[in-house]
């Protein structure tokens, strides 16, 4: 088929790495307009539009897809089908009739599970044990649209966001290929989402990354793991905010420790939670490079008693 994909963030690349290695014909890429990033906040190509950039592919980068000039270039590209992951905007009804099958979504969740923008994210805040990725068509509603396939991966104990999607991006690449090869060859078969276990995954905001140090150590560590590596998960000490890499919760609790208090050891860096401490990883200050919890400690000179807020 000839196709147009549409995606953004570096999560796309599998996806356009299998679908340039299959039988589509890939004509040209739809992602988020050049968006100023790095320290001298330079205008960035979007890795989906850089990818495309290096192979002479035509970028669109509509501020909107609802954008007349946009959607009448899309009808003279005239493509059969817009495979899209992670693309960023919501698309109108007068785009999504374009191609005669459609936009066909890679979304990581079991759906009707997370809904949203964070699926991967909200997964690993809620402990889930297994998650997965769907392929279904793109309609009005918030991914609600028919589902025509689903793979299932484990959420491993240790698993940041980062680490999950990186699966999912992997082996939902594959499936994505299949359905649109199905599409084409007129075997693919969508079936609606069913009514019950619908659950919405909202993007993670900076606030939601801020640890709570109230919660149980269960919930300190998904939390972490959650928001790795982006929004960052947070904490201040002294006035000043500090990110923090994964935490490991203590099998054996020694002396207990008020929720955000510290306790420096030899070899390793404690903070108190509701229930058992956690061991901290990296910790990163503002202006600085991830460090050891202990060496941060040993620079800071932790006082006794000492809390995160």
């Amino acid at each position: 088929m000839r196709l147009v994909f549409a995606g953004t963030p570096e999560v796309t690349l599998p996806a356009l790495d299998a679908i340039a290695a299959s039988a589509h014909e890939l004509v040209a890429v739809v992602t988020r307009p050049d968006a100023p990033a790095g320290r001298g906040r330079k205008l960035m190509r979007s890795p989906a539009g850089a990818w495309a950039d290096e192979r002479g592919i035509e970028v669109l980068t509509p501020q909107r897809p609802r954008e007349p000039e946009f959607q009448e270039r899309l009808r003279a590209i005239a493509p059969d089908c817009v495979p899209v992951v992670a693309y960023g905007a919501l698309v109108p009804p007068s785009a999504l009739e374009i191609p005669e099958h459609g936009w066909i979504n890679l979304h990581f969740s079991l759906l009707p599970a997370w809904r949203g923008a964070a699926p991967v994210q909200h997964a690993v805040l809620h402990g889930d044990e297994v998650t997965g990725a769907s392929v279904f068509e793109l309609e009005a509603g918030m991914d609600t649209g028919p589902v025509y396939g689903t793979l299932t991966e484990q959420v491993r104990p240790a698993d940041t966001s980062g680490d999950l999607l990186a699966r999912l991006a992997t082996e939902g690449a594959g499936l994505l290929v299949a359905v649109l090869d199905a599409i084409e060859a007129g075997t693919a078969r969508a079936h609606p989402q069913p009514a019950h276990g619908v659950s919405s995954a909202p993007k993670i905001t900076v606030e939601d990354a801020r640890v709570r140090w109230g919660d149980p150590a269960f919930a300190v560590d998904r939390r972490i793991r959650a928001c790795t590596p982006a929004p960052g998960a947070w904490t201040t000490l002294r006035g000043e905010r500090l990110k923090l890499g994964p935490v490991r919760p203590v099998a054996n609790a020694g002396a207990p420790l008020a929720p955000g208090e510290l306790l420096v050891e030899r070899q390793q860096v404690l903070a108190g939670t509701a229930t058992t401490p956690v061991i901290l990883g990296e910790v990163r200050a503002a202006g600085k490079k991830p460090m050891s919890a202990t060496d941060w400690a040993r620079g800071l000179r932790i006082d006794p008693g000492e809390q995160f807020q």
